[in-house]
């Protein structure tokens, strides 16, 4: 089909009405127009000035643009660019008044000017005064009969003054010039009906479709009208040619849907709408409407679920060009909390489009809610090579690795995320991956790289109490930057006063530094929230307790602790050989083994 420039136009029209303003005429030569009483010492003058003038509106200079235009008008009371600037200085100014004097001035002093008409036109269109802008569009049209855009204008204008005739008589004007399309015979077919004209009104749409005979959209349309409009027997038999000419034409066959439908032949219509779903020359944004109307049809007449998920199935037998149907599948599935069943779905999705992240994080969000690490690991994996820059893959994945003991294996996860942070990235994710990276490296045994990386996570969030809490431990236990660790874990223990770790880990160090009886009301509180089932917690009771003379419950402390052992779910760090030997070397000894 021809492509029509109208919109392009419409679209410019837009952007003047927007801006409520035209922009100057090209020029080449002199600034202003010449005239014949101007000697050239006053041109030079006049276009200098004039330039000047401008290169101050350009500044912002307003008063100064100003005093210069007005020069220039000194020089030449007859300039039309010189009078049109002014108008539109007049108009930043507020002064309606004066702009529209101004620009009447102007159009006086240069006639033939399209944009300074278009100005005017554009100033009254704003100022909502109707009558004036037809005034200035008509003038237009018979002056530059060759230009659309006030064409355009008058049909949007004399609709809205319900002149719906002569908007006929323009939009036929319109034809004449670019010839017929869909937009301008639809906007008649809709003025003959607001002139209560429908003989003609739907002529004008068969006259479209004779103008264009191997165009089936455009039959199609005609069709559609006699639809929507109070004849069905047209718009059937208008459909049945179409399809007898070419089977299977997609617009036909919803148009036949439709009909179906709005006729109440339910089996027909549904049996259409089989044959639409599974035909393969359909485009999937038809099938996507299609399927978004029956799910909104199953919900306002409370159907059983069972009916679109039917449906859906049978439409995904077919090969699918692209992932937009299961995703909508998928998104129908999970609002009715049908996870088990979307799962498969969602598989479908990444076989399809391996780079789809939403599909590929809502199966990792079941993965890792129902603990199957090896499932994490299989959709995280590749999503590196797709999403590299996305870190919520390295963390799951990393953490997923971590969980099952494989160590080394986290570890290169993880420092190949924090390669991915970067300006952009959220400073708290961030902290984390360095968090967490420091305690693979302290599992490891690299101390120095672990203080590194808690530095960096504190340098992306100074209050990450996760990280200050094991960096803090972990300078205890070395019994090195005591001082440091102390002020750490004191912000911990502020922000959550009833978290026993927090609790354990500042009474441990207050141990180290020898405060021992501080050391035990920490200690306590600990016990009492939660650490009375850890055994590192109750051990460090017992060492505690021991050191402030109370030798009897530390001994029953270290039993207790040995009788709990050590903590064995998945993703729990494992105590070292040598402190369990300990511990039980204090039982036997009944004393502190530092």
């Amino acid at each position: 089909m021809r492509r029509s420039k109208v919109l392009a136009v419409i679209c410019l029209s837009l952007l003047l009405l927007a801006c409520g303003a035209a922009r100057r005429p090209l020029r080449n030569g002199p600034a202003v127009e010449q005239r014949a009483e101007l000697s050239a010492e006053e041109q030079r003058k006049l276009d200098y000035f004039f330039l000047e003038a401008l290169r101050m509106k350009e500044k912002e200079d307003y008063s100064a643009a100003f005093a210069l235009m007005r020069h220039c008008l000194n020089i030449q009371p007859r300039s039309g660019a010189v009078l049109y600037e002014l108008s539109r200085l007049y108009m930043g100014l507020g002064q309606d008044e004066q702009a529209e004097t101004s620009l009447k001035k102007a159009i006086e002093q240069a006639p033939d000017n399209y944009w300074y008409k278009q100005t005017l036109a554009t100033y009254y269109q704003v100022k909502r005064e109707v009558p004036k802008t037809i005034a200035v569009y008509e003038d237009m049209a018979e002056q530059f009969p060759t230009r659309l855009e006030p064409l355009i204008s008058l049909t949007e204008l004399y609709t809205r003054t319900q002149q719906y005739d002569r908007a006929v008589e323009v939009l036929d004007r319109l034809e004449e010039l670019d010839g017929k399309s869909e937009q301008l015979s639809m906007e008649k077919f809709r003025m003959y009906l607001l002139l209560d004209n429908r003989e003609q009104a739907f002529t004008e749409i068969e006259s479209l479709s004779k103008e264009y005979p191997y165009d089936m959209r455009y039959k199609t349309i005609l069709g559609d009208v006699y639809m929507n409009n109070g004849k069905p027997e047209e718009a059937y038999r208008t459909y049945q040619e179409i399809l007898q000419e070419v089977p299977g034409y997609a617009p036909a066959l919803l148009s036949m849907a439709n009909y179906y439908q709005q006729t109440g032949n339910d089996s027909l219509y549904q049996l259409q709408l089989d044959t639409i779903l599974l035909n393969d020359d359909v485009e999937t944004t038809a099938k996507l409407n299609i399927l978004r109307q029956f799910i909104a049809k199953a919900e306002s007449e409370h159907l059983d679920s069972t009916q679109v998920i039917a449906l859906f199935d049978k439409v995904l037998e077919r090969p699918q060009p692209n992932a937009d149907v299961p995703m909508l599948y998928s998104q129908y599935l999970l609002s009715k909390r049908m996870d088990r069943q979307s799962e498969p779905v969602l598989e479908q999705i990444l076989r399809i489009e391996p780079d789809n992240k939403p599909a590929r994080l809502q199966l990792m969000s079941f993965a890792i809610g129902g603990r199957r690490l090896d499932d994490v690991i299989r959709l995280a994996t590749p999503a590196l090579e797709y999403h590299p820059e996305a870190l919520e893959f390295y963390y799951y994945l990393g953490l997923a690795h971590y969980q099952k003991d494989e160590t080394d294996q986290a570890l290169k996860v993880f420092q190949r995320g924090v390669r991915q942070i970067n300006v952009q990235s959220d400073k708290n994710i961030a902290s984390d991956f360095y968090s967490i990276l420091g305690d693979l490296y302290h599992q490891k045994g690299m101390s120095a790289e672990a203080y590194a990386a808690y530095d960096s996570s504190l340098v992306y969030n100074p209050n990450n109490i996760a990280t200050m809490n094991n960096y803090a431990y972990y300078l205890s236990v070395e019994r090195v930057q005591l001082d440091k660790a102390e002020e750490m874990s004191y912000k911990t223990v502020k922000a959550e006063p009833e978290n026993g770790t927090y609790l354990d880990t500042y009474a441990w160090i207050l141990f180290e530094k020898g405060r021992y009886t501080e050391a035990r009301l920490y200690i306590d509180q600990a016990l009492r929230n939660g650490g009375d089932s850890s055994q590192v917690v109750v051990e460090h009771g017992g060492d505690i307790y021991y050191h402030i003379g109370e030798k009897q419950k530390a001994l029953e402390y270290w039993i207790k602790a040995d009788a709990i052992g050590p903590d064995t779910s998945e993703g729990a760090t494992p105590r070292p050989e040598a402190e369990l030997k300990r511990l039980k070397q204090k039982i036997r000894l009944k004393k502190y083994v530092p």
